[in-house]
Protein backbone atom coordinates (compact mmCIF):
# COMPACT_ATOMS: atom_id res chain seq x y z
CA UNK A 1 0.00 0.00 0.00
CA UNK A 2 2.49 2.58 0.47
CA UNK A 3 4.32 1.79 -2.95
CA UNK A 4 0.90 2.81 -4.62
CA UNK A 5 0.07 5.81 -2.38
CA UNK A 6 3.96 6.85 -3.07
CA UNK A 7 3.63 6.51 -6.62
CA UNK A 8 0.90 8.74 -7.54
CA UNK A 9 2.34 11.30 -4.94
CA UNK A 10 5.62 11.22 -6.65
CA UNK A 11 4.39 11.76 -10.46
CA UNK A 12 2.19 14.27 -9.24
CA UNK A 13 4.69 16.41 -7.34
CA UNK A 14 7.20 15.65 -10.50
CA UNK A 15 4.62 16.99 -12.98
CA UNK A 16 3.16 19.42 -11.22
CA UNK A 17 6.21 21.73 -10.23
CA UNK A 18 8.37 20.70 -13.02
CA UNK A 19 6.44 20.66 -15.95
CA UNK A 20 7.60 24.73 -16.40
CA UNK A 21 10.90 23.65 -16.66
CA UNK A 22 10.49 21.30 -19.27
CA UNK A 23 8.04 23.98 -21.11
CA UNK A 24 11.49 26.41 -21.05
CA UNK A 25 13.71 23.88 -22.39
CA UNK A 26 10.93 22.78 -25.27
CA UNK A 27 10.50 26.45 -26.09
CA UNK A 28 14.24 27.01 -26.38
CA UNK A 29 14.08 23.83 -28.45
CA UNK A 30 11.56 25.45 -30.66
CA UNK A 31 9.59 22.36 -29.85
CA UNK A 32 6.40 24.21 -30.29
CA UNK A 33 3.24 22.95 -32.28
CA UNK A 34 2.09 23.43 -35.69
CA UNK A 35 -1.33 24.43 -36.16
CA UNK A 36 -2.98 22.88 -39.33
CA UNK A 37 -4.63 25.78 -41.49
CA UNK A 38 -7.99 23.55 -41.87
CA UNK A 39 -9.09 22.77 -38.34
CA UNK A 40 -10.74 25.07 -36.59
CA UNK A 41 -9.99 28.45 -36.63
CA UNK A 42 -9.90 29.39 -32.83
CA UNK A 43 -7.07 26.74 -33.00
CA UNK A 44 -4.26 29.13 -34.73
CA UNK A 45 -3.65 30.89 -31.60
CA UNK A 46 -2.51 27.16 -30.29
CA UNK A 47 0.43 27.97 -32.53
CA UNK A 48 3.73 27.67 -31.04
CA UNK A 49 2.95 26.03 -28.20
CA UNK A 50 5.30 23.94 -26.22
CA UNK A 51 5.06 20.30 -27.53
CA UNK A 52 5.73 16.84 -26.80
CA UNK A 53 4.51 17.31 -23.07
CA UNK A 54 4.72 13.21 -23.18
CA UNK A 55 8.10 13.30 -22.38
CA UNK A 56 7.62 14.73 -19.16
CA UNK A 57 4.90 11.97 -18.06
CA UNK A 58 7.04 9.22 -19.32
CA UNK A 59 10.06 10.31 -16.86
CA UNK A 60 7.14 11.58 -14.12
CA UNK A 61 6.10 7.40 -14.17
CA UNK A 62 9.55 6.44 -13.89
CA UNK A 63 10.31 8.40 -10.84
CA UNK A 64 7.14 7.80 -9.59
CA UNK A 65 7.41 4.13 -9.84
CA UNK A 66 11.10 3.48 -8.92
CA UNK A 67 10.81 6.12 -6.56
CA UNK A 68 7.96 4.37 -4.83
CA UNK A 69 9.72 0.91 -4.75
CA UNK A 70 13.01 2.55 -2.85
CA UNK A 71 11.29 4.05 -0.34
CA UNK A 72 8.60 1.00 0.09
CA UNK A 73 11.89 -0.87 0.54
CA UNK A 74 13.58 1.79 2.71
CA UNK A 75 10.16 2.00 5.20
CA UNK A 76 9.34 -1.50 5.05
CA UNK A 77 12.72 -2.96 5.43
CA UNK A 78 12.59 -5.37 2.80
CA UNK A 79 12.40 -3.78 -0.80
CA UNK A 80 10.72 -5.80 -3.92
CA UNK A 81 12.09 -5.60 -7.28
CA UNK A 82 10.46 -4.13 -9.80
CA UNK A 83 7.98 -6.78 -11.37
CA UNK A 84 8.18 -8.17 -14.60
CA UNK A 85 4.35 -7.18 -15.32
CA UNK A 86 5.02 -3.59 -14.66
CA UNK A 87 8.10 -3.32 -16.79
CA UNK A 88 6.56 -4.89 -19.37
CA UNK A 89 3.89 -2.00 -19.48
CA UNK A 90 6.70 0.56 -18.89
CA UNK A 91 8.11 -1.04 -22.39
CA UNK A 92 5.27 -0.19 -24.55
CA UNK A 93 4.60 2.99 -22.48
CA UNK A 94 8.15 4.24 -23.72
CA UNK A 95 8.35 2.05 -27.05
CA UNK A 96 5.08 4.17 -28.75
CA UNK A 97 6.55 7.42 -26.81
CA UNK A 98 9.50 6.85 -29.00
CA UNK A 99 7.44 6.45 -32.02
CA UNK A 100 5.22 9.18 -31.17
CA UNK A 101 8.27 11.46 -30.42
CA UNK A 102 9.91 11.05 -33.96
CA UNK A 103 6.55 11.87 -35.63
CA UNK A 104 6.34 15.23 -32.97
CA UNK A 105 10.04 15.90 -33.63
CA UNK A 106 9.46 15.70 -37.43
CA UNK A 107 6.69 17.70 -37.46
CA UNK A 108 8.67 20.78 -35.84
CA UNK A 109 11.32 20.75 -37.11
CA UNK A 110 9.86 20.71 -40.73
CA UNK A 111 6.92 22.77 -39.55
CA UNK A 112 4.10 20.62 -41.05
CA UNK A 113 1.43 19.14 -39.70
CA UNK A 114 2.76 15.41 -40.86
CA UNK A 115 5.35 13.79 -39.07
CA UNK A 116 5.88 10.25 -39.99
CA UNK A 117 3.63 8.92 -42.36
CA UNK A 118 0.57 7.03 -41.47
CA UNK A 119 1.41 3.54 -42.19
CA UNK A 120 5.55 4.41 -41.26
CA UNK A 121 3.64 5.37 -37.72
CA UNK A 122 1.52 2.01 -37.69
CA UNK A 123 4.98 -0.27 -38.14
CA UNK A 124 6.52 1.33 -35.30
CA UNK A 125 3.25 0.29 -33.25
CA UNK A 126 3.88 -2.80 -34.66
CA UNK A 127 6.93 -3.53 -33.88
CA UNK A 128 6.96 -2.44 -30.29
CA UNK A 129 3.58 -4.09 -29.71
CA UNK A 130 4.81 -7.24 -31.11
CA UNK A 131 7.88 -7.55 -29.08
CA UNK A 132 5.40 -6.69 -25.98
CA UNK A 133 3.67 -9.73 -26.94
CA UNK A 134 6.26 -12.16 -27.36
CA UNK A 135 7.98 -11.47 -23.85
CA UNK A 136 4.36 -11.13 -22.00
CA UNK A 137 4.29 -15.06 -23.06
CA UNK A 138 7.26 -15.27 -20.81
CA UNK A 139 8.77 -15.00 -18.14
CA UNK A 140 6.59 -17.31 -15.81
CA UNK A 141 6.50 -16.63 -12.21
CA UNK A 142 6.71 -19.61 -9.33
CA UNK A 143 3.24 -20.41 -9.81
CA UNK A 144 3.58 -21.05 -13.78
CA UNK A 145 1.59 -17.87 -14.54
CA UNK A 146 2.98 -15.75 -17.78
CA UNK A 147 2.06 -12.03 -17.39
CA UNK A 148 -0.32 -12.77 -20.47
CA UNK A 149 -2.49 -15.30 -21.48
CA UNK A 150 -2.61 -16.50 -25.06
CA UNK A 151 -6.56 -16.73 -24.14
CA UNK A 152 -9.08 -13.42 -25.87
CA UNK A 153 -9.75 -12.16 -22.04
CA UNK A 154 -13.00 -9.85 -21.42
CA UNK A 155 -13.34 -9.57 -17.27
CA UNK A 156 -11.10 -12.63 -17.49
CA UNK A 157 -9.95 -15.29 -19.74
CA UNK A 158 -13.13 -16.86 -22.49
CA UNK A 159 -12.60 -19.99 -23.78
CA UNK A 160 -11.41 -18.43 -26.82
CA UNK A 161 -7.71 -19.42 -26.80
CA UNK A 162 -5.35 -19.55 -30.00
CA UNK A 163 -3.05 -22.48 -28.56
CA UNK A 164 -5.75 -24.71 -29.79
CA UNK A 165 -5.04 -23.78 -33.06
CA UNK A 166 -1.59 -25.26 -32.81
CA UNK A 167 1.57 -23.70 -31.04
CA UNK A 168 3.07 -21.68 -34.52
CA UNK A 169 -0.34 -20.75 -35.50
CA UNK A 170 -1.31 -19.66 -31.87
CA UNK A 171 1.73 -17.72 -30.89
CA UNK A 172 1.15 -15.55 -34.83
CA UNK A 173 -2.28 -14.91 -34.35
CA UNK A 174 -1.90 -13.85 -30.57
CA UNK A 175 0.86 -11.65 -31.76
CA UNK A 176 -1.87 -10.14 -34.17
CA UNK A 177 -4.24 -10.13 -31.65
CA UNK A 178 -2.03 -7.82 -29.19
CA UNK A 179 -1.01 -5.60 -32.30
CA UNK A 180 -4.38 -4.63 -33.24
CA UNK A 181 -5.16 -4.21 -29.51
CA UNK A 182 -2.47 -1.48 -29.25
CA UNK A 183 -2.45 -0.37 -32.61
CA UNK A 184 -6.08 0.34 -32.06
CA UNK A 185 -5.97 1.63 -28.36
CA UNK A 186 -3.19 3.98 -29.26
CA UNK A 187 -4.23 5.91 -32.02
CA UNK A 188 -7.72 5.96 -30.62
CA UNK A 189 -5.68 7.95 -27.57
CA UNK A 190 -4.27 9.77 -30.43
CA UNK A 191 -7.21 11.26 -32.22
CA UNK A 192 -9.13 12.45 -29.04
CA UNK A 193 -5.85 14.56 -27.97
CA UNK A 194 -7.05 17.65 -30.38
CA UNK A 195 -8.53 20.16 -27.37
CA UNK A 196 -6.54 21.37 -24.51
CA UNK A 197 -6.96 18.99 -21.62
CA UNK A 198 -9.00 16.52 -23.11
CA UNK A 199 -6.89 12.96 -23.62
CA UNK A 200 -4.91 13.67 -20.44
CA UNK A 201 -8.32 14.07 -18.31
CA UNK A 202 -9.73 11.02 -20.10
CA UNK A 203 -7.12 8.87 -19.70
CA UNK A 204 -6.84 10.15 -15.94
CA UNK A 205 -10.14 7.96 -15.73
CA UNK A 206 -9.18 5.25 -18.25
CA UNK A 207 -5.84 4.65 -16.79
CA UNK A 208 -7.67 5.11 -13.40
CA UNK A 209 -9.73 2.03 -13.03
CA UNK A 210 -7.07 -0.20 -13.68
CA UNK A 211 -5.85 0.92 -10.17
CA UNK A 212 -9.73 -0.45 -8.92
CA UNK A 213 -9.37 -3.60 -10.97
CA UNK A 214 -5.75 -4.40 -10.06
CA UNK A 215 -5.68 -3.81 -6.25
CA UNK A 216 -9.17 -5.59 -6.44
CA UNK A 217 -7.35 -8.63 -8.43
CA UNK A 218 -4.42 -8.94 -5.85
CA UNK A 219 -7.17 -8.94 -2.97
CA UNK A 220 -9.03 -11.89 -4.67
CA UNK A 221 -5.50 -13.57 -6.13
CA UNK A 222 -5.99 -17.68 -6.79
CA UNK A 223 -2.18 -18.05 -5.26
CA UNK A 224 -2.68 -15.74 -2.28
CA UNK A 225 -2.43 -17.80 1.40
CA UNK A 226 -6.03 -16.06 2.42
CA UNK A 227 -7.64 -16.95 -0.31
CA UNK A 228 -10.87 -18.72 0.49
CA UNK A 229 -11.28 -22.55 -0.98
CA UNK A 230 -15.11 -22.61 -1.33
CA UNK A 231 -14.50 -18.75 -3.71
CA UNK A 232 -11.56 -20.52 -6.19
CA UNK A 233 -13.98 -19.70 -9.43
CA UNK A 234 -13.79 -15.85 -7.98
CA UNK A 235 -10.58 -15.22 -8.06
CA UNK A 236 -8.26 -14.27 -10.29
CA UNK A 237 -5.11 -15.64 -12.43
CA UNK A 238 -3.29 -12.30 -13.06
CA UNK A 239 0.94 -12.52 -12.95
CA UNK A 240 1.51 -9.36 -10.84
CA UNK A 241 -2.37 -7.85 -10.05
CA UNK A 242 -0.77 -5.44 -7.37
CA UNK A 243 2.24 -4.31 -9.12
CA UNK A 244 -0.35 -3.05 -12.25
CA UNK A 245 -2.28 -1.04 -9.69
CA UNK A 246 1.14 0.41 -8.90
CA UNK A 247 1.76 1.40 -12.33
CA UNK A 248 -1.61 2.87 -12.87
CA UNK A 249 -1.19 4.42 -10.06
CA UNK A 250 2.26 6.74 -11.12
CA UNK A 251 0.80 7.03 -14.40
CA UNK A 252 -2.17 8.92 -13.19
CA UNK A 253 -0.37 10.92 -10.59
CA UNK A 254 2.00 12.18 -13.54
CA UNK A 255 -1.32 13.17 -15.89
CA UNK A 256 -3.40 14.72 -12.54
CA UNK A 257 -0.18 16.66 -12.45
CA UNK A 258 0.29 17.65 -16.06
CA UNK A 259 -3.26 18.57 -16.44
CA UNK A 260 -2.81 21.37 -14.27
CA UNK A 261 -0.42 22.75 -17.37
CA UNK A 262 -1.84 21.15 -20.16
CA UNK A 263 -6.06 22.17 -19.38
CA UNK A 264 -7.14 25.79 -21.29
CA UNK A 265 -5.63 27.52 -21.94
CA UNK A 266 -2.52 24.73 -22.51
CA UNK A 267 0.62 25.69 -21.93
CA UNK A 268 2.16 22.53 -23.05
CA UNK A 269 0.27 19.36 -25.41
CA UNK A 270 1.60 15.94 -24.56
CA UNK A 271 2.11 15.39 -28.73
CA UNK A 272 2.00 12.19 -30.32
CA UNK A 273 4.75 11.08 -27.77
CA UNK A 274 2.41 11.49 -25.23
CA UNK A 275 -0.70 10.07 -26.45
CA UNK A 276 0.58 7.24 -28.27
CA UNK A 277 2.24 6.33 -25.05
CA UNK A 278 -0.69 6.61 -22.92
CA UNK A 279 -2.46 4.65 -25.68
CA UNK A 280 0.39 1.61 -25.60
CA UNK A 281 0.14 1.42 -21.26
CA UNK A 282 -3.56 1.53 -21.61
CA UNK A 283 -3.53 -1.43 -23.79
CA UNK A 284 -0.57 -3.14 -21.76
CA UNK A 285 -2.63 -2.57 -18.43
CA UNK A 286 -5.67 -5.03 -20.41
CA UNK A 287 -3.53 -7.37 -21.54
CA UNK A 288 -2.04 -7.90 -18.73
CA UNK A 289 -4.82 -7.74 -16.28
CA UNK A 290 -6.87 -10.00 -18.51
CA UNK A 291 -9.24 -7.54 -19.50
CA UNK A 292 -9.12 -6.96 -23.31
CA UNK A 293 -12.44 -6.65 -24.63
CA UNK A 294 -13.62 -4.74 -21.69
CA UNK A 295 -11.42 -1.95 -23.13
CA UNK A 296 -14.63 -1.24 -25.04
CA UNK A 297 -16.14 0.35 -22.03
CA UNK A 298 -13.42 1.68 -19.92
CA UNK A 299 -11.84 3.38 -23.17
CA UNK A 300 -15.11 3.83 -24.34
CA UNK A 301 -14.40 7.63 -25.44
CA UNK A 302 -11.33 6.59 -27.65
CA UNK A 303 -13.78 4.25 -29.29
CA UNK A 304 -16.17 7.03 -30.00
CA UNK A 305 -13.41 9.61 -31.23
CA UNK A 306 -11.54 6.66 -33.20
CA UNK A 307 -14.94 5.68 -34.63
CA UNK A 308 -16.50 8.90 -35.51
CA UNK A 309 -12.75 9.43 -38.26
CA UNK A 310 -13.59 5.95 -39.52
CA UNK A 311 -17.14 6.75 -40.17
CA UNK A 312 -16.40 10.36 -41.71
CA UNK A 313 -14.55 8.75 -44.30
CA UNK A 314 -16.27 6.05 -45.30
CA UNK A 315 -19.53 7.72 -45.70
CA UNK A 316 -17.14 10.49 -47.66
CA UNK A 317 -15.46 7.93 -49.78
CA UNK A 318 -18.98 6.31 -50.59
CA UNK A 319 -21.17 9.68 -50.92
CA UNK A 320 -18.13 10.84 -53.14
CA UNK A 321 -18.20 14.04 -50.79
CA UNK A 322 -20.47 14.25 -48.32
CA UNK A 323 -19.99 14.42 -44.57
CA UNK A 324 -21.90 13.39 -41.23
CA UNK A 325 -19.67 15.50 -38.87
CA UNK A 326 -18.66 19.26 -39.74
CA UNK A 327 -15.07 17.72 -38.94
CA UNK A 328 -13.68 14.52 -37.70
CA UNK A 329 -12.82 13.63 -35.20
CA UNK A 330 -16.13 14.88 -33.56
CA UNK A 331 -14.69 16.84 -30.80
CA UNK A 332 -14.10 19.07 -33.49
CA UNK A 333 -17.80 19.10 -34.98
CA UNK A 334 -19.64 19.84 -31.36
CA UNK A 335 -16.50 23.02 -31.48
CA UNK A 336 -17.93 24.28 -35.60
CA UNK A 337 -21.21 23.82 -33.79
CA UNK A 338 -20.77 26.72 -31.67
CA UNK A 339 -19.63 25.09 -28.55
CA UNK A 340 -16.62 26.38 -26.57
CA UNK A 341 -13.76 24.35 -26.22
CA UNK A 342 -14.09 24.19 -22.20
CA UNK A 343 -17.48 23.00 -22.66
CA UNK A 344 -16.41 20.11 -24.99
CA UNK A 345 -13.73 18.89 -22.96
CA UNK A 346 -15.60 18.69 -19.68
CA UNK A 347 -18.62 16.87 -21.51
CA UNK A 348 -16.37 14.91 -23.31
CA UNK A 349 -14.69 13.71 -19.62
CA UNK A 350 -18.44 13.15 -18.20
CA UNK A 351 -19.04 11.03 -21.13
CA UNK A 352 -15.27 8.97 -20.62
CA UNK A 353 -16.40 8.55 -16.29
CA UNK A 354 -19.77 6.99 -17.27
CA UNK A 355 -18.38 4.74 -19.81
CA UNK A 356 -15.23 4.16 -17.31
CA UNK A 357 -18.28 3.34 -14.53
CA UNK A 358 -19.81 0.77 -16.60
CA UNK A 359 -16.29 -0.85 -17.35
CA UNK A 360 -15.35 -1.09 -14.05
CA UNK A 361 -19.19 -1.68 -12.73
CA UNK A 362 -19.43 -4.66 -15.35
CA UNK A 363 -16.01 -6.21 -13.60
CA UNK A 364 -17.14 -5.86 -9.85
CA UNK A 365 -20.76 -7.18 -11.48
CA UNK A 366 -18.97 -10.33 -12.74
CA UNK A 367 -16.95 -11.09 -9.52
CA UNK A 368 -20.47 -10.59 -7.63
CA UNK A 369 -22.02 -13.65 -10.09
CA UNK A 370 -19.85 -15.91 -9.12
Amino acid sequence: MIALLTAGGLSLAFTLFLTPAFIKLFHRLQWGQFIRDDGPKAHHSKRGTATMGGLVIIVAVLFGYFGALLIAGLITGHGEPPSISALLVLFMMIGLGVVGFIDDFLKTHKQQSLGLGGWSKVIGQVVVAGVFAILALNFPSKNGITPASTSISFIRDLPLDFMKLGTVIGIGLFVVWICVITVATSNGVNVTDGLDGLASGSSIFAIGSYIIIGFWQAQQWCFSDTIDPDNVYKCYGVRDPFDLAIIATAIVGALIGFLWWNTSPAQIFMGDTGSLALGGALAALAVLSHTELLLVFIGGLFVIEAGSVIVQRAYFKVTRGRRIFLMSPIHHHFELKGWAEITVVVRFWIVAGLLVAVGVGSFYLEWLSR
